[in-house]
């Protein structure tokens, strides 16, 4: 199986980065048009772009303030066997974050591209929580 990484430091305490990658309405300021969900082990989190893209998943993994995992399970037939997840720990300028996104079928264009879309993603992620940044969702990636 083929894998995405991105590891970066974000300068902002574990907990403030957490909460952007764990609850619904912080995504919405960097990754989703909206989202809903819980950021509890086993709990379904919806995932909404623009149509046709309302995609599912469920928390996998799950250490406050740490960790982060989502498995995906409807969604596009390349990231449906997906895992994606944020791991975080402190740092002497914040927060030391990485990123994963494995599983995928293969290393096609379509996950290529979607390396490149993270990347961009989370610069946003960065950019909002250590400056309150917010890309209108028409110019994310």
């Amino acid at each position: 199986m083929n894998a995405i990484y991105h590891n970066f430091i974000i300068n902002a305490k574990p907990e403030k980065v957490f909460k952007a990658v764990s609850e619904p309405e912080l995504f919405e300021n960097w990754w989703p048009l909206k989202c809903s969900g819980s950021p509890a082990l086993g709990e379904e989190f919806n995932f909404v772009f623009e149509e046709p893209y309302n995609w599912y998943a469920k928390v996998s993994k799950i250490e406050p303030q740490k960790v982060i995992h989502f498995k995906m399970t409807k969604s596009d037939p390349d990231w449906d066997p997906t895992t994606f997840g944020f791991e975080l720990r402190e740092h002497k300028d914040g927060t030391y974050l990485s990123f994963f996104h494995k599983d995928w079928p293969e290393a096609n264009e379509h996950m290529k591209y979607s390396s490149f879309c993270w990347a961009m993603l989370l610069n946003g992620l960065k950019g909002y929580v250590e400056k309150g940044d917010i890309v209108p969702f028409s110019e994310r990636a």
